[in-house]
Protein backbone atom coordinates (compact mmCIF):
# COMPACT_ATOMS: atom_id res chain seq x y z
CA UNK A 1 0.00 0.00 0.00
CA UNK A 2 1.24 3.48 -0.83
CA UNK A 3 2.61 5.38 2.15
CA UNK A 4 0.51 8.48 1.40
CA UNK A 5 -2.65 6.39 1.27
CA UNK A 6 -1.78 5.06 4.72
CA UNK A 7 -1.18 8.57 6.05
CA UNK A 8 -4.39 9.80 4.46
CA UNK A 9 -6.38 6.91 5.92
CA UNK A 10 -4.89 7.53 9.35
CA UNK A 11 -5.64 11.26 9.11
CA UNK A 12 -9.21 10.50 8.03
CA UNK A 13 -9.70 8.04 10.89
CA UNK A 14 -8.29 10.60 13.33
CA UNK A 15 -10.66 13.28 12.00
CA UNK A 16 -13.68 10.98 12.30
CA UNK A 17 -12.74 10.04 15.87
CA UNK A 18 -12.16 13.68 16.78
CA UNK A 19 -15.53 14.74 15.39
CA UNK A 20 -17.30 11.84 17.14
CA UNK A 21 -15.60 12.73 20.43
CA UNK A 22 -16.49 16.41 20.16
CA UNK A 23 -20.08 15.54 19.24
CA UNK A 24 -20.35 13.24 22.24
CA UNK A 25 -18.82 15.86 24.52
CA UNK A 26 -21.27 18.53 23.36
CA UNK A 27 -24.31 16.26 23.38
CA UNK A 28 -23.69 15.26 27.00
CA UNK A 29 -23.25 18.87 28.14
CA UNK A 30 -19.48 18.77 28.47
CA UNK A 31 -17.47 18.14 31.58
CA UNK A 32 -18.24 21.19 33.70
CA UNK A 33 -21.88 20.58 34.69
CA UNK A 34 -21.06 17.07 35.83
CA UNK A 35 -17.66 17.65 37.45
CA UNK A 36 -18.94 18.15 41.00
CA UNK A 37 -21.40 15.26 40.82
CA UNK A 38 -18.75 13.02 39.31
CA UNK A 39 -16.26 13.89 42.05
CA UNK A 40 -18.87 13.22 44.72
CA UNK A 41 -19.82 9.90 43.15
CA UNK A 42 -16.18 8.83 42.92
CA UNK A 43 -15.50 9.81 46.52
CA UNK A 44 -18.64 8.09 47.75
CA UNK A 45 -17.77 4.97 45.73
CA UNK A 46 -14.27 4.93 47.18
CA UNK A 47 -15.68 5.14 50.71
CA UNK A 48 -18.35 2.49 50.14
CA UNK A 49 -16.13 0.09 48.22
CA UNK A 50 -17.69 0.75 44.80
CA UNK A 51 -19.54 -1.77 42.70
CA UNK A 52 -19.41 -3.59 39.41
CA UNK A 53 -19.87 -1.77 36.12
CA UNK A 54 -21.77 -4.75 34.75
CA UNK A 55 -24.43 -6.14 37.04
CA UNK A 56 -26.81 -8.69 35.53
CA UNK A 57 -29.63 -7.25 37.63
CA UNK A 58 -29.05 -3.65 36.51
CA UNK A 59 -27.26 -3.92 33.19
CA UNK A 60 -24.37 -1.73 32.05
CA UNK A 61 -23.86 1.59 33.82
CA UNK A 62 -24.18 4.46 31.31
CA UNK A 63 -23.49 8.13 32.07
CA UNK A 64 -26.52 10.12 33.22
CA UNK A 65 -26.66 12.65 30.33
CA UNK A 66 -26.65 9.88 27.74
CA UNK A 67 -29.39 7.96 29.53
CA UNK A 68 -31.55 10.98 30.43
CA UNK A 69 -31.40 12.74 27.06
CA UNK A 70 -32.51 9.65 25.16
CA UNK A 71 -29.17 9.03 23.45
CA UNK A 72 -29.05 5.32 24.17
CA UNK A 73 -29.69 4.41 20.52
CA UNK A 74 -26.78 6.60 19.41
CA UNK A 75 -24.59 5.19 22.19
CA UNK A 76 -25.43 1.64 21.13
CA UNK A 77 -24.67 2.60 17.51
CA UNK A 78 -21.23 3.92 18.43
CA UNK A 79 -20.48 0.79 20.47
CA UNK A 80 -21.64 -1.44 17.60
CA UNK A 81 -19.60 0.55 15.05
CA UNK A 82 -16.47 0.24 17.20
CA UNK A 83 -17.06 -3.49 17.61
CA UNK A 84 -17.46 -3.96 13.84
CA UNK A 85 -14.35 -1.85 13.20
CA UNK A 86 -12.35 -3.92 15.70
CA UNK A 87 -13.47 -7.20 14.19
CA UNK A 88 -12.74 -5.89 10.70
CA UNK A 89 -9.25 -4.78 11.66
CA UNK A 90 -8.61 -8.15 13.31
CA UNK A 91 -9.74 -9.99 10.17
CA UNK A 92 -7.66 -7.67 7.97
CA UNK A 93 -4.54 -8.16 10.09
CA UNK A 94 -4.96 -11.92 10.29
CA UNK A 95 -5.39 -12.11 6.52
CA UNK A 96 -2.01 -10.53 5.89
CA UNK A 97 -0.11 -12.14 8.79
CA UNK A 98 2.89 -14.09 7.63
CA UNK A 99 2.99 -12.74 4.08
CA UNK A 100 6.13 -11.06 2.82
CA UNK A 101 6.06 -7.86 0.77
CA UNK A 102 6.01 -9.58 -2.61
CA UNK A 103 2.95 -11.66 -1.69
CA UNK A 104 1.16 -8.59 -0.31
CA UNK A 105 1.79 -6.69 -3.53
CA UNK A 106 0.31 -9.58 -5.55
CA UNK A 107 -2.95 -9.42 -3.60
Amino acid sequence: MDRWKQYGGLAGLFAVCLVAGLWGFRSTGGALPWAKRSAQALQRGAREGGGALVDLGRGIVVAGPIRKDGLMLEFAGVVAALAVLGIGLYAYASRYRGLDDSERAAR
